[in-house]
């Protein structure tokens, strides 16, 4: 923080400098202190010092003592307000702010503070009075006005107040955002299409007005309109891969699978969309395959496609998660064990991975992943019930009995949990042919289970 200093005369001693931090508003209102006497001027930067190292608290105190010498400074009435807005305290600031403001109207920087404080504390209608005082100052203020008139829910006076500005001043991309967010708050499809196809024929090569445009139709269900668009963006702008982000669903719709997935390869190829973006078209195809499971070669192509260009771990898991739905487990193990080796942190697919492979008989490699996971997220009991389970199959009866009970002081609140766990300590123990013990353990899981379902 940027310190410049204040000097000043302190009762006894020599000249001192006192360090303030630099304040755009500070210029014009501290230096308004008038005829003020020692005591007063050494609280009050004093006051300035305490806020300069954001103790806000300290420096109102101080403040207070300023006004038992004088309380007819604008200045300190602000500084107090500024303070209370730092700490959260609107409601405590507002009257501070006024009081300045009764001692120094017109003041642009009390005007513009107390506007900002009355935002904070969403209190609309004393802010549009505020703002339109200070409009009277500075007409750069009435885009503010408009965007309050939003925010109030005053949509036809944000709207006039656009169309002046527009017609004054002529369009800009910012109050265009404007009236397009008041046509998505009333629904006014029709006002909000036409105002799009507008921007379009002004400007063709913008392509987010094209893409605004398609998802307006797409809301109203007009696939068609839409398509249309999204074929129109093209023609404007032949290299756009943002065209296909919109045609490679259309093209899906129409059971067109060709052309949706050359428009998917040119999105996964795109620098321009994001892996999110590129997530949803996959899983949009992911659902199309899985109404038409004949097409499952060309869901295996996009999708290695993608993990190839992108090399994303949650894309394995959500192709695992596909898998596992179809009750292809096979599969689904493969992918949750591709996304493993990319994230070998991932609680989903470490869990996933570890049941699969139990349910697969695999229970060497599940017991080595479960220990691993027990040291990865050493209070999640999932893990050690796992590591049991597997220990169980593997007929490592005496360490899985070591490794469940003290699983079982990780667990809270979850009865079925609870009863699996007692279930493969019954396990163990009936391995170990103690009987007694299996039959108490059985018993434990029983009445838990009882109780559970009761």
């Amino acid at each position: 923080m940027a310190f410049f200093g204040y000097l000043f005369l302190v009762p006894g001693k020599a000249f001192a400098i006192i360090q303030q931090p630099e304040d755009e508003n500070n210029a014009t209102v501290n230096s308004d202190l008038g005829e003020v006497n020692d005591d007063f001027q050494e609280y009050f930067f004093e006051a300035l010092k305490q806020r300069g190292i954001e103790n806000y608290s300290k420096s109102n105190e101080v403040l207070r003592k300023c006004l038992s010498i004088d309380d007819s400074k604008a200045v300190v009435y602000y500084e107090m307000a500024k303070n209370f807005y730092s700490l959260e305290e609107f409601e405590k600031a507002q009257p501070n702010f006024q009081k300045a403001l009764d001692l120094k109207p017109k003041d642009e920087n009390i005007l513009r503070d107390y506007y900002e404080n009355q935002i904070a504390s969403v209190d609309y209608s004393s802010a549009i009075k505020i703002l339109r005082e200070l409009i009277k100052l500075d007409k750069k203020y009435r885009e503010d006005l408009a965007d309050l008139y939003i925010l109030s829910d005053q949509y036809d006076s944000a709207l006039l107040l656009i169309d002046s500005l527009d017609n004054q001043f002529g369009k800009n991309e910012y109050r265009t955002q404007l009236r397009r967010q008041i046509y998505a708050r009333t629904n006014n499809t029709g006002a909000q299409i036409a105002s799009l196809e507008s921007a379009i024929a002004d400007n063709p090569e913008e392509e987010q007005n094209y893409l605004n445009l398609i998802y307006v139709y797409s809301d109203e269900g007009k696939e068609e309109e839409a398509f249309k668009t999204a074929q129109d963006l093209l023609k404007s702008n032949p290299g756009s891969s943002l065209a296909h982000l919109a045609l490679y669903k259309f093209y899906l719709n129409k059971n067109k699978v060709e052309e949706a997935m050359q428009s998917m390869q040119i999105v996964f190829k795109s620098e321009e969309i994001d892996a999110a973006s590129k997530y949803k078209v996959l899983n949009d195809f992911l659902l199309y395959v899985n109404q038409n499971p004949e097409r499952e070669a060309e869901l295996m192509e996009v999708s290695q496609m993608l993990s190839n260009l992108e090399n994303e771990p949650s894309l394995y898991r959500k192709l695992g998660e596909y898998y596992l739905k179809s009750d292809n487990k096979a599969d689904a193990l493969r992918y949750f064990e591709m996304g493993l080796k990319e994230d070998p942190t991932n609680f989903e697919m470490i869990k996933n991975t570890l049941i699969l492979r139990i349910d697969m008989e695999r229970f060497e490699s599940a017991r080595a992943l479960a220990a691993e996971a027990k040291d990865i997220f050493p209070a999640q009991p999932i893990f050690y019930l796992l590591n049991g389970v597997a220990l169980n199959k593997l007929k490592n009866y005496s360490e899985a009995v070591e490794i469940l009970t003290f699983g079982l002081e990780f667990l809270i609140e979850n009865p079925r949990m609870e009863a699996n766990f007692y279930q493969q300590i019954a396990v163990s123990y009936a391995g170990m042919e103690d009987k007694e013990r299996a039959n108490e353990y059985n018993a434990k899981a029983i009445k838990i289970l009882k109780e559970a379902t009761k």
